[in-house]
């Protein structure tokens, strides 16, 4: 080219003056880009100016380089956020550099980058700047293959990413907000006691509130928890877990794992959990209330009739201070159902679980 273009207009129309088949594969993908995403969306990049503090650019040039030849536009993306409490919807834009060398499409994928400092309130992490730089690299993320162009397959691919991100982010926020309210709303008679229903509810399990021992349990090798998104009602919030077993010893292990995390271990009751695990022919099942009378052996029931087996299944309950009577235990089991389900336990014969994952919600390993 022999002029920098000012407008992807421009870029366009170099490129589709150029006798090169991969430069009018580039140009025509461009159009499709903006027909998808709007005119005003797709730009060209310009370096920002390297006096401002704020400056991305040091951090592009290091990783994208110098290479003659590279094109560099910005796409702006919208992320839907999952709804609020009151059922409000929201979107949140990103900013997305696209990199493309010389060789793109023939021989070399593109490269994207998050220019965006923050989605929504939420400063990005180094962990979500990385796996958007590794989109045409990382194993699971989007496979390229030489003489196709893949830009749009890319950014999908970062807004589902991104918008996990984002739900991650407000769960975690929620989650804090009820333990802070866990911790100053619990309600207490005259003589100081926590107030406890007639069916117990109220009366905090014996391990809530214990402190993280100063080195976390191990998670056995191989172990991925898939946790769901949270259940709220008046103050409470349940969060349920799922994960294969292969042997009823790293049951303990996972339950000991889980009450390293201070989040989890401050809750009224943390692991209410319920596991069943075939090894040979022989079916080993237990449970544990953890506090919350008869909602282990609920949990147990929950496996038996749904015919799951080699899964831990574990529900956190955060406790504000309303009683919820009987609607409680329908949450403690609507929340192991979703870790199932989200995990993939449903959805394949019991002797092949293999906990995959799909919709919405994330894995820890």
């Amino acid at each position: 080219m022999t002029t920098t273009p000012e407008t992807i207009e421009d870029l366009i129309a170099q490129l589709s003056l150029d006798p090169d088949p991969a430069r009018e594969a580039i140009a025509s993908e461009l159009g499709v880009l903006q027909s998808i995403y709007g005119e005003d969306s797709v730009k060209i990049w310009r370096s920002p100016s390297r006096s401002g503090s704020q400056s991305p650019d040091r951090e592009v040039q290091s990783v994208n380089g110098t290479e003659p030849g590279t094109i560099r536009y910005e796409v702006t993306l919208s992320i839907e956020a999952p709804p609020s409490d009151d059922g409000e919807e929201s979107s949140h834009q990103i900013i997305v550099l696209v990199s493309l060398p010389p060789t793109y499409p023939a021989s070399s994928p593109p490269q994207l980058q998050l220019l965006s400092r923050y989605i929504g309130p939420y400063g990005v992490d180094a962990p979500l700047f990385g796996m958007v730089l590794r989109t045409f690299i990382s194993r699971g993320a989007v496979e390229w293959t030489p003489d196709s162009v893949c830009v749009f397959d890319g950014l999908e691919w970062v807004k589902e990413r991104c918008a996990e991100w984002l739900g991650e982010r407000m769960s975690e926020k929620k989650i804090g907000e009820l333990m802070r309210e866990d911790e100053k709303a619990r309600p207490s008679g005259a003589d100081g006691e926590n107030v406890v229903s007639p069916e117990g509810e109220g009366k905090r399990s014996a391990r809530s509130g214990q402190e993280p021992p100063d080195i976390p349990a191990t998670m056995p090798p191989g172990i991925t928890i898939t946790e769901a998104e949270p259940i709220l009602d008046r103050k409470s919030a349940f969060v349920g877990r799922a994960c294969r077993i292969t042997d009823p010893s790293q049951v303990p292990l996972i339950l000991a794992h889980l009450m390293s995390d201070r989040r989890i271990a401050r809750a009224a009751h943390p692991i209410i959990n319920a596991w069943r695990c075939r090894v040979g022919n022989v079916l080993h099942q237990d449970n544990d209330d953890d506090g919350e009378t008869a909602a282990g052996g609920r949990l147990a029931h929950l496996l038996q009739i749904l015919e799951v087996e080699n899964v831990l299944v574990v529900v956190t309950r955060y406790f504000g201070g309303i009683h919820l009577g009987p609607d409680r235990f329908k949450h403690i089991n609507q929340a192991a159902r979703n870790a199932l389900e989200l995990g993939g336990f449903l959805d394949v014969p019991d002797e092949v679980n293999t906990g995959r994952r799909k919709g919405k919600g994330h894995a820890k390993r």
